[in-house]
């Protein structure tokens, strides 16, 4: 018998994610679910597998994980259908179960759940292509905790520049959802105890989560990066200026991204450019997904992120480009993020383009009014893309939404979670 596992909130909150995983569940033979610790894979899995019937299986278990090192192939091939949770720990097992899959052939076999980004680690001997999806679980996005509707991404691209929208929200209570973040576990917490959440959940990532994936006998570096990185999220990824910080090569900076963004903690955010190959060399930006950690990491609490001079702006930007990437996750468009930026300094946060090259650029601000200058690499996109640029939004922290040019408008940055989906 699968029983749910208890919730931090008192209470099982719906997932955007859950019917991206039954509908994978339907026509394929073996779906992952990724994602961070403590974001709720097995709380999303367990109601799933409870109403399919299936099998519960962790490598959490030493015992189940002794079993399954043991003889791989045998302990797969009674299961099915089954979860594995925290397959990472032993990936290898991907191995048996592609030999079992490709025996029978039915969908939804196998349901997975993993820590880390399991098809990337080197020791997977496969990848089931063409046998698995992969489906990404973040921390709960402003929709999943208000009961609201998230459906920005998909609104943005069927209105463009007619989308509007209006909001109560004020500004302090952008700054209690920045403080805040999604992990379960921080939205049940307020004040110190949140800080310590967030600070023992990073110690615990770099201690345990990455060491298993790599073989890191020293991780103050790690550690120093770590917080170099909260320091600068949302700024460019300058391998050589953070490795002269920290004593270290560019190399090791590039290694231990890699590894931070394998276990959930940043997100690489990559350059728009037309020009597909430029796109791939250019400098991408490094964020944190979750901007409760940032602020703990920076001793941000509500009351000093309030003040004038606090990194309001920054820990904004991130917020607004994690919780736009959580939407991607589950959006009916085929859409993927971007920054963007010139050599003459030209910038605009947030690039979406579609499977069809269209494009909605979005620019955060944290005030509660917009000024011209604010539009200008927006004016500069849709000079460029013509007919591609859909629109272009400014985020703010007011309440009202605005026409502000040909394609362009204000929206309040609670838009993102309050406006629905088409």
């Amino acid at each position: 018998m699968v029983s749910v596992p208890r919730s931090p909130l008192g209470r099982v909150l719906p997932r955007r994610a859950a019917s991206v995983v039954e509908q994978a569940m339907a026509d394929t033979r073996v779906v992952l679910v990724n994602g961070a610790r403590q974001v709720g894979k097995s709380t999303l899995v367990s109601q799933i597998a409870k109403q399919s019937e299936m099998s519960w299986y962790s490598f959490d278990s030493s015992e189940t994980l002794g079993l399954a090192k043991l003889d791989p192939a045998e302990f797969v091939r009674a299961m099915p259908p089954v979860v594995i949770d925290e397959v990472q720990r032993f990936p290898e097992i991907l191995l048996a179960i592609k030999e079992l899959v490709d025996f029978h052939g039915e969908p939804g076999m196998f349901l997975l759940t993993g820590s880390a980004r399991v098809q990337s680690l080197r020791s997977v001997p496969d990848t089931l292509p063409g046998r698995i999806e992969t489906i990404e679980l973040w921390p709960l996005s402003q929709g999943e905790i208000d009961g609201a509707s998230d459906g920005f991404v998909d609104a943005a691209f069927a209105h463009g520049a007619s989308l509007s929208h209006e909001s109560h929200e004020t500004r302090e209570g952008y700054v209690d959802r920045i403080v805040r973040g999604g992990f379960p576990e921080a939205v049940a917490r307020t004040g110190k105890r949140r800080v310590v959440f967030h600070r023992s959940y990073v110690a615990d990532l770099v201690n345990r989560d990455v060491t298993q994936i790599s073989s890191i006998d020293k991780t103050g570096h790690l550690r120093s990066l770590v917080q170099l990185l909260a320091v600068g999220s949302g700024e460019l990824l300058v391998p050589a200026a953070l490795a002269n910080r920290l004593g270290i090569t560019a190399a090791t900076v590039n290694r231990y991204v890699e590894l931070l963004e394998q276990t959930f903690l940043v997100k690489r955010i990559p350059a728009w450019s037309r020009n597909l190959s430029t796109r791939a060399t250019a400098t991408p930006k490094a964020a944190m997904v979750d901007s409760g950690i940032v602020a703990s990491l920076l001793g941000m609490d509500a009351v000093r992120l309030r003040r004038l001079g606090s990194p309001l702006g920054p820990l904004l930007e991130g917020f607004v480009a994690m919780e736009v990437a959580r939407q991607l996750s589950w959006c009916d468009q085929d859409v993927h993020m971007y920054h963007y930026r010139t050599r003459d300094n030209v910038e605009v946060d947030i690039i979406l383009e579609n499977a069809q090259g269209q494009v909605i650029a979005v620019e955060v601000k944290a005030a509660s009014s917009t000024r011209p200058e604010d539009f200008r690499g927006l004016k500069h996109l849709a000079a460029r893309l013509g007919d591609d640029f859909l629109a272009g939004y400014v985020l703010h922290l007011g309440t009202q939404s605005l026409p502000a040019g040909p394609k362009l408008r204000t929206l309040p940055v609670a838009a993102l979670w309050e406006v629905p989906a088409p």
